[in-house]
């Protein structure tokens, strides 16, 4: 029976697996181990992402997990967190929690309009494929945190953490940011996640870590397809991760030889 229904499904093109005791979250379905999962700092972390959120889990322990790993890989780098798309603050309340803030010389600086979408930034190719709709759909619904004074409530007792209220690129100008070594950019949007990357891109320094939420993230195309080409000027290279992220990881350049 099993046998027949598995030839069925595969003539129809579907596929019958077992999901029990499987990680299954977020479009993401693996028969690879998840050990993660157990850790108690990861859970410890996860937990605080989730309290973030007023108690909601949007179930992505794998993308909060590879957040992690990028955020102590860029812990042992010189310069500034920042994170472009705050909303609640799951990502980097989970992040903050896992290294312990603060972290010596370092700030996390939180970007965010606090305001939803911003309808201009969207391009004639993302509004004809529908996310200009969902943006304000999900800000109607409330997914959209719009008080800023709630996140800095969070984040109060962290120090070195400073939440930023305006739109990416104009306010970029007012961070007092030197040097980068974690980048986020989620804001759901190519136009301001390129501005930013090519706004941080001379700031972040050589090992530095940038992390794109949406880069590889079903019905995200554009993004990704605007983040590749900003990269390819920039002489950088784009991980896509099956979590829907992306990952760049800045080179450390050879020294000249003569």
């Amino acid at each position: 029976m099993k046998r027949w229904l598995k030839a069925l499904a595969a003539r129809a093109g579907y596929a019958v697996l077992r999901t029990r005791g499987r990680y299954w979250q977020d479009g993401l379905f693996t028969l690879h181990g998840a050990r993660f999962r157990a850790e108690a700092r990861f859970r410890a972390a996860y937990a605080r992402g989730v309290a973030a959120s007023q108690g909601h889990d949007p179930e992505f322990e794998w993308r909060i997990h590879v957040a992690l790993w990028a955020a102590r890989l860029a812990s042992h780098v010189p310069g500034d967190f920042v994170e472009c798309g705050v909303n609640a603050g799951f990502v980097s309340s989970a992040i903050a929690e896992d290294l312990g803030w603060p972290v010596a010389g370092k700030r996390f600086h939180l970007v965010d309009t606090f305001a939803g979408p911003v309808a201009e930034q969207y391009s004639r190719e993302e509004i004809a494929k529908g996310r200009l709709d969902i943006a304000r759909d999900a800000l109607a619904a409330g997914a959209y945190v719009t008080d800023a004074a709630r996140v800095r409530a969070q984040f109060a007792a962290w120090p070195g953490v400073v939440v930023v209220q305006g739109a990416v690129p104009g306010v970029l100008s007012a961070l007092d940011v030197d040097a980068v070594a974690f980048l986020h950019l989620d804001m759901n949007c190519a136009f301001p996640e390129v501005a930013a990357l090519e706004y941080f891109w001379p700031r972040l320094q050589p090992g530095g870590v940038v992390l794109l939420d949406d880069y590889a993230y079903f019905g995200h195309e554009h993004q990704g397809d605007a983040i590749d080409a900003a990269a390819r000027k920039l002489d950088a290279s784009v991980l896509a991760l099956p979590t829907g992220q992306g990952l760049i990881v800045k080179a450390r350049r050879r020294a000249a030889t003569s």
